[in-house]
């Protein structure tokens, strides 16, 4: 599993929309674990977007924060990867530039996690 995961359960559904998935995260990690649901899943257009439900990341002021990820192939063989992230606050809460930066540096260190995993075990998606 690539650092800073531990495993990914699935708890509910088959992979697609409607699919709650529980992320465990490994030891020294900030959070124990985290739930999405996914909302919507598009191979042939190669987005996803998915509701984080659960975890350490919400604290007391979100509810939900909503991800739309779209992978969009480059001239060079490579893909751009556009994301929109929607936050969804609890009460009168109004987040910050800095909550919403620091959100983007994690995701994006994620991807790289992920990048560098799949590039090491091409089994995995050949």
């Amino acid at each position: 599993m690539p650092q800073g995961i531990r495993s990914v359960d699935l708890l509910q559904g088959d992979g697609g929309a409607g699919t709650i998935k529980q992320i465990n995260f490994g030891e020294g990690t900030q959070s124990k674990s985290m739930k999405h649901r996914i909302d919507v899943l598009n191979k042939e257009n190669f987005l996803c977007k998915y509701t984080l439900i659960e975890g350490a990341m919400l604290g007391d002021k979100l509810e939900s924060i909503v991800y739309e990820v779209k992978f969009v192939p480059s001239s060079d063989g490579k893909c751009v990867i556009k994301s929109t992230s929607e936050y969804h606050t609890l009460g009168d809460f109004e987040i910050n530039e800095e909550e919403i930066k620091s959100d983007k540096e994690r995701a994006m260190g994620m991807y790289k996690i992920i990048e560098a995993h799949l590039l090491e075990n091409p089994t995995l998606y050949a």
